[in-house]
């Protein structure tokens, strides 16, 4: 039985229960993108909060073996386990109203969280399995990206931070513990810009599924996801010189879509300011 075919079987263990308005399939195999090291992930929605008997029914009813049981915390109660050939499922419980609230945060208040930004892209890209009329709202919602939550993640990862300004020096001095920390930041901090360009939701706060993601934005660097492989595989100087090339392509890119007061590709932080101005019409939005 495929991945896809044991979530459909414990999304009907959770749909039994009345509390339970909504079972949406997450993560990997929803974007079917996942191999022999996947698991299964699902997002579990009720309309009040759940008992720890209300967790543990649909466990039980898979004969599946429990392994982690979390209290609720920061919105969310999660769990997972194993089932008998050792797949292992991960829940993670919300109200209905939860989900709602953190769409007005990340839209209206424009937080822009990773953690609430991966919730809501869950909800974007994944599958409903159960209450689908409730799933299809909630992603109704999320339609929209509003262009100043665009604005604001362009704008707080345009900060490079200040040791990027010191690279040359890590790389001649061969610091290279804190000299990879500095590139891998800067490459988090172009993921940041170029999710707020092409207005996507964060996937992943470690930017997992980087391939899977890049194809989905027309507004990214010629053959990134290649170039990003090539700085971990290549030596430090070219890692270097890839990174700083795109770099400036990114900002580039941020200026050809209609925003300004882009700082230099050197720059260790942001512009200060408004730099949207015509983001829609730059960008073929209506």
């Amino acid at each position: 039985m495929c991945l896809y075919d044991k979530a459909v079987k414990m999304a009907a263990c959770y749909q039994e229960n009345q509390k339970v308005e909504a079972v949406i399939l997450a993560g990997s195999v929803s974007r079917k993108v996942d191999d022999h090291h996947s698991d299964v992930e699902l997002h579990v929605l009720w309309k009040e909060p759940p008992k720890d008997q209300d967790r543990m029914d649909p466990v039980n009813k898979g004969k599946n073996t429990l392994h982690t049981f979390y209290p609720y915390e920061d919105g969310e109660w999660s769990e997972t386990y194993r089932d008998k050939n050792g797949v292992k499922f991960e829940i993670s419980s919300f109200l209905t109203t939860t989900i709602t609230e953190v769409t007005a945060d990340v839209k209206e208040k424009l937080d822009t969280s990773y953690e609430k930004q991966c919730l809501l892209a869950a909800i974007q890209d994944g599958e409903a399995l159960f209450g689908h009329p409730l799933v299809g709202r909630l992603k109704q919602d999320l339609a929209v990206y509003p262009h100043a939550l665009a604005e604001k993640m362009i704008l707080e990862h345009m900060d490079f931070g200040s040791p990027w300004n010191s690279r040359k020096a890590l790389l001649e001095r061969e610091d290279w513990l804190m000299y990879y920390s500095v590139i891998c930041q800067v490459h988090r901090h172009l993921f940041g810009i170029l999710h707020g360009l092409n207005r996507l939701y964060v996937k992943h706060p470690s930017f997992k599924w980087m391939s899977d993601t890049l194809q989905q934005m027309p507004a990214a660097p010629d053959q990134m996801a290649e170039r990003v492989t090539h700085v971990f595989q290549g030596t430090p100087v070219q890692a270097l010189q890839e990174t700083e090339i795109l770099v400036e392509e990114v900002i580039r890119l941020v200026e050809a879509c209609g925003f300004k007061n882009a700082p230099a590709a050197g720059a260790g932080s942001s512009a200060e300011g408004s730099i949207f101005y015509n983001h829609e019409k730059s960008m073929g939005k209506a």
